[in-house]
């Protein structure tokens, strides 16, 4: 017995008619008749008279009715509370700087709308000490660009951004195209962070491939710092489109870098799914949802989306 065959039972019976009761469920009248007809064999008695002038319900159906009725109203009951209840408690995210400059604020004002009872606790940091915290059941979730450590996290790609070579206007020896690889980049000074960030990482290991390259001039661990020396014009950088979402009024030029495979790939971290509590779940469902909409709307620049829909 499905609940939707005493939906169309009650219905044709307080509609009179199995043509007014189809209109008013939005079905055809054949399926709505095939679903009494099969709710009939299963309680193996007759529910209702089918006439000319339409339908009426036997004796054993106005019981069955009566019945069937109180069952719906609980069962809406039912369905009401659960959608009402709201979800609480504490559920710890942590964003590298580049991640949190574009996902941070669309996070909060998602979470707030979605559940205003659970209490986000954002942490930016560089990706190592993210997945170290983690390690340590300090995090729920973190965004990281590696899953090296993470034998017990549960793991599940988000994103690729591509990485672009960025400085302030009339910067000397600026490429000129829109593309450029990194050897075209040789000589170029670079403002970067520490190797404790996962992004460099990913830039060593490309470089070593090239005969020449650019050149760290400086080191900087503050995405802020970084990319004030940039946009002062002291040296240029290699950053995901994301690092500039926070540099609005500043005049700065950028070329993608066109190394196939240098990409920076963003995966979803977070403690296995019997460790996570609801709220956790629910923050890592809003987190995917959050990040889909950002690349679709185009406002993480450079990025697409990695995890199924």
């Amino acid at each position: 017995m499905e609940i939707r065959q005493l939906r169309y039972f009650v219905c044709a019976i307080e509609q009179g008619s199995m043509g007014k009761a189809a209109r008013e469920l939005g079905v055809v009248t054949s399926a709505l008749s095939q679903q009494i007809s099969r709710l009939e064999s299963e309680l193996s008695t007759r529910l209702l008279l089918r006439t000319a002038a339409g339908v009426a319900p036997t004796d054993a159906g106005i019981a069955f009715f009566r019945q069937a009725q109180l069952a719906l109203r609980n069962i809406d009951e039912a369905a009401r509370a659960a959608q009402q209840a709201r979800l609480s408690g504490h559920v710890s995210v942590g964003l590298a700087p580049t991640t949190a400059a574009v996902l941070g604020l669309p996070l909060i004002l998602a979470m707030r709308e979605r559940y205003p009872d659970v209490r986000l606790h954002l942490v930016e940091s560089l990706s190592g000490h993210l997945a170290a915290m983690l390690n340590a059941r300090q995090l729920d979730l973190a965004i990281l660009f590696n899953d090296e450590a993470g034998r017990k996290w549960s793991v599940m790609p988000l994103l690729e951004e591509n990485l672009y070579v960025i400085a302030a206007r009339g910067f000397k020896d600026f490429p000129r195209r829109k593309t450029v690889r990194l050897a075209g980049l040789a000589g170029l000074p670079l403002a970067m962070p520490t190797h404790m960030h996962g992004l460099r990482g990913v830039l060593a290991s490309a470089m070593r491939r090239q005969a020449r390259g650019p050149e760290v001039a400086m080191e900087i661990d503050s995405l802020a710092m970084l990319m004030d020396a940039v946009a002062a014009g002291l040296a240029a950088t290699i950053q995901p489109g994301a690092a500039i979402t926070r540099m609005a009024g500043r005049d700065l030029v950028m070329a993608r870098i066109s190394d196939p495979g240098l990409v920076r790939r963003n995966l979803l971290a977070s403690l296995s799914d019997d460790e996570l509590s609801p709220a956790g779940l629910a923050v890592r469902v809003a987190l995917r949802d959050v990040v889909r909409g950002l690349v679709e709307s185009g406002q993480w620049i450079g990025a697409r989306s990695l995890h199924e829909s």
